[in-house]
């Protein structure tokens, strides 16, 4: 429920309670007309909140009312900065939490605009209601610059929550903010007293998103970028506010320079020869990101949590495009199993996608999305940057006797600069013990991803000896039905003074090669909330 339609509830009610109290002498006597209005207003729009479920934007529009009618009810005449400053007091005062939603900021931050800025000329000026045309044209005009003024105030607050602006809201906005205050809201509350008027708001709602659904079908619809350090943040801001003040234009034009860093910012990639590696907290899931300088490799897509929901569109995409990812060079799905490949369509439909490589049989849907797919296979390699990938499973005649998708499973080797990664899938004890074999000593690595997700059916004693890694990554999800990691694993990499990493405890982990797998960093670490509950490592 929009803020607001709550507001212009409230005001509808008001005027209407304005107009009967001046009918009663004696009413107006006890408590003046304009003051009765401005408390009738407040029960209406609180009562309207609580008619549309009392949510964390109609809490906020009703402390707001609150605060502006007390404040008008006095005998002074308060500053906007003032009423502005004590309504988000108050509203932060009853929930805390709303200074951490992108709604409080982006709500405060579009009324300071229009306040700040010059104010509108009023419509009802007596040369203007002599000629109707004159007058629409002002209304025009007022409309097209207050959106202006949204648009642009609030586009770097946007950036910095959502790494994205419209580049249609504009058209949208003008078609679908009057529309919908207009038209919609009315008839949807007016049909409360003839249902015939909900199917006519129905029908105009269709009309709208259908023009809506056009333009967000155009490919250069939304502008996505990395997400900005703080300091190009506050400077974005400081630009959106430079532009919208009533300043002469040669002070608005330093804007330009205070937004690039925001609109364009810098993005810390590997060197040459280097690779970053971040495994993901997608529950009992796997998947990784590697980055080299120029390419990206995503090794797995998650589980899919429901019919609506998958961690390539709740976890991946959002990454991807927070980190400035426009497109993926290659994506390994190491084996069918739903907790590797549950998100790998949202992640294809969302960003461009090179190649697939994947042991995925012939006929599955995935590799039926439209991107050129590969079968993986022992013996595949390429370079990237100076980065060496090198496939070692699925050997050739394991397709043909795999008795289920952990057996071909996709493991992927990573190396450079004298320092590599071990992706593993889900292979089992029968595969460790063939890479043992047919590899040996190849199978080196500093990192050990942990297969699947430290069951008992893997990570065998004479594979991790092969493999002598420093740090073991486990991602599992936090008291899965499983129990992974099962004791046996953890006591067999402790035995080997190996540095267990687990996504339940750590959340995301990152490492860079340019320094030893052990200086890989956990998120929640990094990142820590208070909020955060503190679960024992592994």
């Amino acid at each position: 429920m929009s803020g607001l339609h709550i507001t212009m509830f409230a005001w509808l009610a008001a005027r209407l309670a304005g107009a009967a109290w001046r009918r009663s002498a004696r009413v107006m006597l006890w408590l003046p007309a304009p003051l009765a209005a401005r408390w009738i207003g407040l029960a209406a729009a609180m009562g309207y909140a609580l008619f549309a479920g009392w949510g964390v934007p109609a809490q906020r529009t009703v402390w707001m009312l609150a605060v502006v009618t007390l404040l008008q009810a006095g005998a002074r005449r308060w500053p906007w900065p003032l009423v502005l400053l004590a309504a988000a007091v108050v509203v932060s005062a009853c929930d805390p939490w709303a200074l951490l939603q992108p709604g409080f900021w982006l709500s405060f931050m579009a009324v300071g605009l229009l306040m700040a800025s010059e104010p509108v000329q009023a419509i009802a000026s007596p040369a203007a209601l002599a000629s109707w045309f004159a007058a629409m044209r002002r209304s025009l005009r007022a409309g097209l610059r207050t959106q202006a003024i949204a648009t642009v105030g609030l586009a770097p607050l946007t950036l910095v929550f959502f790494q994205q602006i419209s580049l249609v809201g504009f058209a949208a906005n003008l078609v679908a903010i009057p529309l919908i205050t207009l038209v919609i809201t009315p008839l949807a509350l007016l049909g409360a007293g003839w249902p015939l008027l909900w199917t006519l708001g129905a029908w105009v709602e269709q009309q709208l998103v259908a023009w809506l659904t056009l333009l967000a079908q155009a490919p250069w619809a939304v502008w996505n970028v990395p997400a900005a350090p703080g300091w190009a943040a506050v400077a974005g801001l400081l630009a959106a506010v430079l532009l919208v003040l009533p300043l002469p234009w040669r002070l608005r034009l330093l804007a330009v320079p205070l937004a690039l860093p925001l609109l364009l910012p810098p993005r810390d990639l590997p060197a040459a020869g280097r690779f970053e590696l971040l495994a993901l907290d997608v529950g009992q899931g796997t998947s990784v990101l590697v980055r080299t300088q120029q390419h990206l490799l995503v090794y797995d897509a998650g589980p899919q949590y429901s019919r609506e929901s998958d961690a390539g569109q709740r976890v991946l995409l959002p990454l991807l495009r927070s980190r400035g990812e426009d497109r993926i060079d290659r994506l390994v799905l190491s084996h069918r199993d739903a907790d590797h490949t549950g998100g790998a369509a949202a992640v294809i439909a969302g960003l461009p996608v090179a190649e697939l490589d994947s042991s995925l049989e012939d006929g599955h849907p995935l590799r039926e999305a439209g991107v050129p797919a590969t079968r993986c296979a022992a013996g595949q390699s390429w370079d990237w940057d100076g980065v060496h990938f090198q496939m070692l499973q699925p050997f050739a005649d394991d397709y043909g006797r795999a008795r289920k998708p952990n057996a071909v499973s996709c493991v992927l080797r990573v190396s450079a600069g004298g320092r590599s990664a071990l992706l593993t899938g889900d292979i089992e004890r029968e595969q460790e013990g063939a890479l043992v074999e047919r590899v040996g000593a190849g199978l080196r690595s500093e990192l050990l991803l942990v297969a699947h997700h430290g069951s008992r059916t893997s990570s065998s004693a004479d594979f991790l000896d092969a493999v002598q890694p420093q740090v073991a990554l486990i991602q599992a999800g936090y008291r899965n039905r499983f129990g992974h990691p099962v004791p046996e694993v953890l006591a067999r990499l402790h035995e080997r003074d190996v540095l267990v990493a687990a996504t339940a405890s750590c959340g995301a982990w990152r490492w860079r090669s340019d320094r030893p797998a052990a200086a890989g960093v956990c998120e929640r670490d990094r990142a820590r909330r208070y909020w955060h509950h503190r679960v024992a490592p592994a």
